[in-house]
């Protein structure tokens, strides 16, 4: 049983400025020239927050967050509310859009069944957010979640508060498009309730900000903080319908200290069709694109790209250590990591923003191994959502960033309080 409520968001005042100069990309996507950026725009910026340049950052954001509150930079909802939320984009020269709930959303461990994770995570990232929640008692992101929807039952709710007046509506500097409703009414609030009660959720985005709460939760119990009503419990998160249409693009990943040798090259043709292919962008996504389904790679090492298409589903068997059903095995991510990654390069413990790093678009990767910034760039296809949910809810864990659901929900548009003296 997944249990929502409402809460009383804390939101900009029009005595910040422009929202517009004052939201960020989630903290996990802000590089060191965005930060700098994103300072340079405003003293009240929400990077300055999430993502602090200073060295103390965890005291730095409670301290800010508590001054802007004092000084009505920021203030508290007098009343709880539901959000909903929409988004439009352009992607690809089409015009998308994606419609969602932000909502509390209570906390349960993994092994109860009703929330389930897709991916694998990282401890360092889990104690970078669960001290900043040690620190500032908010969540300042939400974690982001999908669900079936069948019956279009949330889809319909969504639709016709949209045909309110917003809350909020700000376009960001990727050009998407967010709006905010907020909806009070307790007998509106109590049907979408009945709606979720009988729903799972498979996080779609924020494993690391998820399991940092339920940890951080487990420590206020331990210190005798039982009322299940207390804040703390739950974790603001943006819940969208699988039926909606969300987008998926692939995470390319790209290797330092790696090279294409030719006992490399003689390795992949054991496991792949290999074939040389024109070293240029567009030949890297015509290729992908025509073999959708394939089990499809491409590999460039900043002079040559090859195209590999795996010859055989029963040779990934033997080698995909993940103890997965047949269909997880084969999934192109499980195939990288395990055949090509610590089979065939023996690179079994590569590090993020170490030894190995991730990028959203084919240019971005292709133009950081011409950099230097990294030897091999490997790119794939994009997973389903309608793929991710089934393994997930099969307690089937992929690979980390097997995904990038796009666009995200920026920051800095509402956040929760979850303070001891705060209540649901």
């Amino acid at each position: 049983m997944v249990d929502i409520r409402p809460f009383k968001a804390i939101t900009y005042t029009p005595k910040a400025g422009d929202i517009a100069n004052l939201i960020a990309q989630p903290y996990d996507k802000i590089d060191a020239e965005m930060q700098r950026q994103y300072y340079a725009l405003s003293p009240y910026h929400y990077c300055r927050l999430i993502l602090p340049l200073e060295p103390n950052k965890y005291e730095v954001a409670n301290e800010r967050i508590t001054k802007w509150l004092k000084e009505g930079i920021m203030a508290k909802e007098t009343q709880p509310a539901i959000y909903i939320s929409r988004q439009e984009f352009t992607l690809f020269n089409k015009r998308c859009y994606r419609l969602g709930i932000i909502a509390a959303s209570r906390l349960y461990s993994y092994s109860e069944n009703v929330i389930f994770p897709h991916e694998c995570t990282f401890k360092e990232p889990k104690a970078d957010r669960l001290n900043m929640l040690r620190n500032v008692q908010k969540d300042l992101e939400p974690v982001f979640l999908m669900y079936k929807d069948p019956n279009n039952e949330t889809i319909d709710f969504i639709n016709e508060i949209t045909t309110q007046k917003p809350f909020i509506h700000v376009i960001d500097s990727l050009m998407v498009e967010h709006t905010i409703w907020k909806v009070t009414d307790p007998e509106k609030i109590l049907h979408l309730q009945k709606i979720f009660s009988s729903k799972s959720m498979v996080i779609t985005d924020g494993h690391h900000r998820y399991e940092s709460a339920v940890a951080y939760r487990d420590e206020m119990r331990s210190k005798g903080y039982l009322d299940a009503d207390a804040a703390f419990n739950f974790h603001m998160c943006y819940i969208v319908p699988l039926q909606d249409g969300l987008v998926v693009l692939p995470t390319h990943r790209l290797l330092k200290n790696y090279n294409l040798s030719n006992p490399v090259l003689d390795a992949l043709k054991r496991f792949f069709d290999v074939y040389e292919i024109e070293s240029t962008v567009s030949a890297i996504d015509s290729f992908l694109a025509c073999h959708v389904g394939d089990h499809a790679f491409c590999v460039y090492d900043g002079s040559r790209v090859f195209g590999l298409l795996l010859k055989s589903n029963d040779e990934v068997y033997a080698f995909v250590n993940a103890n997965v059903s047949k269909e997880t095995k084969i999934f192109d991510v499980v195939i990288l990591r395990d055949i090509v990654f610590k089979h065939i390069l023996n690179a079994c413990s590569l590090c993020i923003d170490n030894t190995i790093f991730y990028a959203r678009w084919t240019k971005e990767a292709f133009d950081k191994v011409n950099r230097g910034e990294a030897c091999l760039a490997f790119f794939v296809n994009p997973i389903s959502a309608e793929t991710v949910v089934d393994a997930a809810l099969q307690h089937e864990v992929l690979p980390e960033k097997s995904t990038d659901f796009y666009p995200k929900l920026v920051s800095g548009l509402v956040l929760m309080d979850i303070s001891l003296s705060e209540k649901l």
